[in-house]
Parts: structure tokens; sequence; C-alpha cells
């Protein structure tokens, strides 16, 4: 049995909401997950339903509850971590949200940033931000809100709306409008806040014209964040902590000393470095943030971003339809190294036949004067078309093993030929190049 104190953990993330029940020692005690839709508005936007969101993290929380306390554990306290940047806009009354949320990946505000940057901004935003004039961040996204949704940017000077990344969001369902607060991680992501002062920048909000009232407080990383309303969980729990999910990892993985750092993988990838208590601006673009702050103590961290790596697997799944599963894609990897190696393996046995027939040719050519040298030309020339053929077909292999992951190239099951994905096509029983497609189709 699972005696004792655990913790709640909430991982809202780009593509899913797990939860996750974990004892004093770190040991997972239960879990629960749950994918949800990506929305895609337009070329370049990325949205999520808010309510699917909150109602898919709201029913993991009570599915690993229930499995946990089935044996004996007690939840003490939760904590949140969440996609970052991912910006909501919602009524303080109702709780409901605006607008879809729009997500970090979302680039509809990249000619505003530009812009600003044309403008010269960004030198002065980076000093305060560590970031740079990006539509990554939240600000220009909550301006976009603010500025598109009818009679937003009037109702949020009147203080009717509340902003928040998703951790905001969640935090404001789970006590029922209780709190309106984020953490500094959290808010070291918006392009409004300054990291060295640890406050909401005026300056910076008079640039993207963003109402200081919409604002949410901001905390510690641990800290007390309220209770969440018995309806939720049959009870009150405290929620004791709260950092982005890069971060958080930073933590996960005991990252507490300057030096240390992480990478991870997930929808993106993520390098973050601990710099300590001393923010370090980069020389090359990598964003200075804050790692974590406890106790009124800030660290900093310095950070390396690729946008897109699990994402491309969901896309190849769910956008074109090639795998079933993520897991697939291991499948078609395996299957492109081990065809890769059939291939060297022929390609060399090939060029060393070639040598030996080369070497016997030279060998027989002091007693064969009158040797047909035509028919001879011939064949060496066959044999090194063929040389040619399988080179090609190596290179062919290579080529699909480096673009298999970001979705230009897929495997037909039939011919077993890497094909760009234009020339694939879904047929009841497997996915086949255009030409075997067919040839199946007349059968």
């Amino acid at each position: 049995m699972a005696t004792g104190h655990h913790i709640l953990a909430i991982d809202q993330g780009t593509t899913s909401s797990p939860a996750i029940v974990f004892d004093k020692a770190g040991d997972m005690i239960a879990s629960a997950q749950q994918e949800f839709p990506q929305i895609y508005p337009a070329s370049g936007w990325v949205e999520h339903d808010p309510e699917a969101i909150w109602e898919t993290t709201l029913k993991v929380c009570r599915e690993a509850l229930a499995k946990a306390e089935a044996r004996g554990a007690q939840v003490s306290a939760i904590g949140i971590t969440n996609q970052r940047e991912t910006t909501l806009l919602w009524d303080r009354d109702t709780g409901k949200a605006v607008h879809n949320a729009i997500v970090w990946q979302d680039r509809r505000t990249a000619e505003y940033c530009a812009s600003l940057k044309d403008m010269g901004h960004e030198p002065g935003i980076t000093r305060k931000t560590g970031l740079i004039l990006d539509p990554y961040f939240s600000a220009t996204k909550l301006h976009w809100l603010l500025h598109n949704v009818p009679g937003a940017r009037e109702r949020a000077q009147r203080g009717e709306l509340a902003f928040g990344t998703v951790d905001s969001f969640l935090l404001w369902r789970l006590t029922k409008g209780r709190v309106h607060a984020t953490d500094a991680t959290n808010a070291s992501r918006t392009l409004l806040f300054n990291i060295h002062s640890q406050q909401w920048d005026r300056s910076l909000l008079a640039l993207f014209d963003v109402p200081a009232a919409v604002l949410p407080e901001v905390k510690d990383s641990a800290a007390e964040f309220g209770e969440t309303d018995p309806e939720w969980f049959g009870r009150p729990i405290p929620i004791l902590g709260i950092a982005g999910d890069q971060q958080a990892a930073l933590v996960g993985q005991a990252c507490f000393e300057p030096g240390m750092v992480k990478s991870t993988y997930g929808t993106g990838c993520f390098a973050l470095l601990n710099t300590g208590t001393t923010p370090v601006a980069s020389r090359n673009r990598l964003l200075t943030t804050v790692a974590y702050r406890c106790n009124g103590r800030t660290v900093y961290a310095l950070e390396g971003s690729i946008f897109v790596a699990g994402a491309a697997v969901q896309w190849l799944r769910d956008g074109l339809g090639l795998i079933r599963s993520a897991a697939e894609t291991e499948t078609i990897r395996t299957a492109l190294t081990e065809r890769l190696t059939d291939l060297r393996a022929e390609y060399h046995q090939t060029i060393s036949e070639i040598a030996e027939a080369q070497r016997d040719r030279l060998t027989d050519s002091a007693g064969d004067d009158q040797a047909d040298t035509g028919t001879k030309t011939f064949e060496r020339e066959q044999e090194l078309t063929l040389a040619n053929n399988l080179r090609e077909r190596i290179d062919q292999v290579e080529r699909a093993l480096d673009r298999l992951d970001d979705g230009q190239y897929g495997w037909c099951e039939r011919c077993g030929n890497a094909i760009p994905v234009e020339r694939l096509a879904a047929f009841p029983s497997a996915t086949l190049c255009v030409s075997c497609k067919q040839l199946e189709e007349r059968r």
C-alpha cells in the first residue's frame, strides 16, 4: 500500500494533459494522460480550445487521484507545470475565455514583431526581459487578442477580463476564480516582465498596449497559490508550486548549481543552463530567463529552443495519416536503417566482385590478345551501372533517414522505397507509392 503524503503533479502540455501522483521519494504512484485536438485556423496559426485544456486536465487529475487513493495514498498538495507562453484571455465573472488559446507555436504576430523591430524596440526589450522580439512570447499574442476580439480592449481596461498563461488559467479554474496568479518563470516568458526588478514593466505594458488590470500576481515558484474548490476533488487540496515546463524540467533534473544543463525532448527540444543568481546575456541570441524563484531568491538560466520535435510525429499521424501511432516511427526508422545496412553490404559486395573480375581480366589479357574487347567493355559497363544504381539507392535511403522525422519522406510498404510524401497514397491495407498503388488498382 502507498501510504503517507503524496503530491499530484499537473503537467499540462501542448498536445496532451498528463497528471502524476508522486510519493516523498519521487516514485510515481499513479498517472493518467489524455490528448486534445490542435486547431490550425490559418497557415502559421495554432490554437487550443480552453475548455479542452480544462476538461482534460480535470479528468486526468481525478483519474490519477482515484488510482492513488485506491492504493492508500493521501495527496497533500498539487504542483502545476505547463506549456509556456500560450496565451488566454477570459471573463472574470464567468471564467470563460473570449477566444481560443493562442499557442506558443503560433506565428500570426510576425508582422507586428517586425514592425516593432524596425522601430528599434528589440534591444530595450531584450535588456529588460532577456528575450528576443518574437511571436513565440505572450505579449504580441495578448495584443492581438485585445485588438481583434470585439470589445476586448475596452473590457480589459475596465478590469472585466483576466490574462494568463495556461498555469494561471488552470489556477483560476481550480480555485473557482479566487486566485489570479502566476509564478516568476511563466511571467518571464511574456515580454512584459522585467527579470531584473522581478515586476511587470510599465513601459513594456505601454509598448504592447496591455492594461495592467488584466495581469496576474507574480509569486515565487514555490508558494501558496490557494486551494482547489471542493467540487473538483471532493475536498480542498493546496496548490503549492507552479513553474513553466522547461524550468520544471531543469529542477526535475536537479540542475541547481551554476553550469548544470538539461536538455529534454517533447513537443519541441529545449536546453537550459543554470547561470545562478546572475542573468547572463547571450551573444548568440540564446534567451536569458528565470530558472526558478524560491524565498524571493531568483535563479536564472540561458535557454536554446527547437520548436518542432514530437510535434512532427503528431503531424505525421494526425495531419498526413502516414502512421497510426507515434510508436510506428521507431519501426519505420529501424526498417530504414536495416535496409541501408543491407544496401551497403550489397554495394560493397558488388564492388568487390567488379574488382575481382578486373584482376582476372588483367591476368588473362597477357595471353589473350584476340579477346573480344567490345564484349568486355559492355560487361564492365553493366557492372558499373549496377554499382551506381546501388549507390543511388543507398543515397536515397540515407536522405530518407535524414528527412523522415520532418515528414518529407515516407516508406512504401510494397516496393520498400523511400518516397516523398506527396507521392505516397493511402490504400486500404497499406501506404503505397503512386506506382505501387496503380499496380494494386489494376489487380
